[in-house]
């Protein structure tokens, strides 16, 4: 991210900002990484530490049913049923120490209550509905086919415009940047970035919300939600600046990278997090060497598990896929383009397919909520028709 500033800010950090009545505002440090990363400096009109109760927490802790595991999965994803709550509708499917993959299909928006992870960096994919986020920094406007990151400790409500909303969730444990390699020793974007700042929507219409009673916090820590009661309304700021801050990326601004001949996963990466990658898999032409194969060629992950998630269009590798449907090609084995498809992509001249990846360094894990959407024959769909399997 690069520097960025909304409302008043004072001309020095950390010195006297006062009041029109000539009382100081509250200066806030929003840092990652302790002290030693990027950050930003928030200005409150209330202090933001002022709590009137605290409520009994409650374990939103995973419930891992296969963690360990060497098979290949698939999961139906809009098999999840909706719920009202935008928390309780947040289904944890794929986990590990490093991050938790996450399908969600709210119904409403959160009206009378405020969200922060204080755990983890969330990428919030929006697969179905529209709607805004709103924060202390600004409102973040979304719709189809937007990222939406939201820095860890970041105080927010999702407001949707309908109740058809269908969000696939990356919950990260370290900070969530753009990779190393786009960037030049200034933190810019270069030439050959698949993005670049303009594809950037940062937060906008900053209101100073300066209001008192007793306002409803969930902040998750630890796999803990604990709800709290603050006596300031959290969006109160007057001003902020600096590099920490909500944002949304579409997926459609992702200008795809390609070759001669078939180009490896490394060339869709659009977010770097410790561990783990997500990669954005878009619209693009194929390849055009006279004896290209468009279709990927057969790879062994050794060190890594692979989740696709499937969002729309059409995949030449693969065979019944269907919107929200998620595979897991765990580290180990190899996995390819179904029988078939290699031959028919030969000669066509490009693909429509939309759909996100994560390739995570650490095996992940399958929760409950997994096994309950589970294609339990997708293992076996590599083997040729006419064979006979148990």
């Amino acid at each position: 991210m690069h520097y960025y500033s909304q409302g008043q800010v004072p001309p020095k950090r950390h010195t006297q900002f006062r009041k029109p009545d000539g009382t100081l505002y509250h200066e806030e440090l929003f840092s990652t990484e302790g002290f030693s990363d990027l950050h930003s400096l928030l200005y409150h009109v209330n202090a933001p530490t002022q709590i009137v109760q605290v409520g009994d927490p409650y374990s939103v802790a995973p419930k891992v049913v296969v963690d360990k595991q060497l098979k290949h999965r698939s999961l139906k994803g809009f098999q999840v049923e909706p719920q009202d709550d935008y928390l309780k509708s947040r289904q944890p499917v794929l986990v590990n120490d490093d991050c938790k993959i996450i399908l969600a299909a709210p119904r409403k928006s959160m009206t009378d209550y405020f969200f922060k992870n204080a755990d983890a960096d969330e990428v919030i994919f929006i697969h179905q509905g529209s709607g805004r986020l709103k924060t202390m920094y600004g409102t973040v406007d979304f719709e189809y086919g937007d990222y939406v990151v939201v820095p860890r400790g970041t105080i927010y409500q999702m407001e949707f415009n309908s109740e058809d909303n269908r969000l696939f969730i990356v919950e990260s444990s370290s900070p969530i940047t753009t990779p190393n390699r786009y960037r030049n020793s200034y933190g810019q974007l270069m030439e050959h970035a698949p993005f670049c700042e303009r594809d950037i929507r940062k937060p906008a219409q900053l209101e100073t919300h300066d209001e008192q009673g007793e306002f409803l916090f969930y902040i998750k820590k630890q796999d803990m939600m604990y709800p709290y009661y603050y006596l300031n309304h959290p969006f109160d700021l007057v001003g902020w600046d600096g590099y920490v801050y909500p944002y949304a990326f579409s997926i459609h601004n992702f200008e795809p990278i390609t070759g001669r001949v078939h180009q490896p996963p490394p060339v869709h990466q659009t977010f770097a997090a410790r561990n783990f990658v997500i990669c954005s898999f878009v619209p693009r032409l194929y390849d055009y060497h006279p004896l290209a194969i468009p279709a990927p060629y057969n790879h062994s992950n050794i060190d890594s598990d692979e989740v696709l998630y499937y969002v729309d269009g059409d995949f030449m590798s693969r065979k019944h896929v269907e919107k929200g449907m998620i595979t897991l090609h765990p580290g180990g084995i190899p996995h390819g383009p179904h029988p078939g498809t290699v031959e028919k992509s030969i000669g066509k001249k490009g693909t429509e397919e939309l759909a996100v990846m994560v390739d995570t360094f650490r095996p992940l894990q399958l929760t409950e909520q997994a096994m309950a959407v589970e294609d339990k024959e997708y293992y076996q769909s590599w083997l040729p028709e006419q064979v006979t399997h148990n």
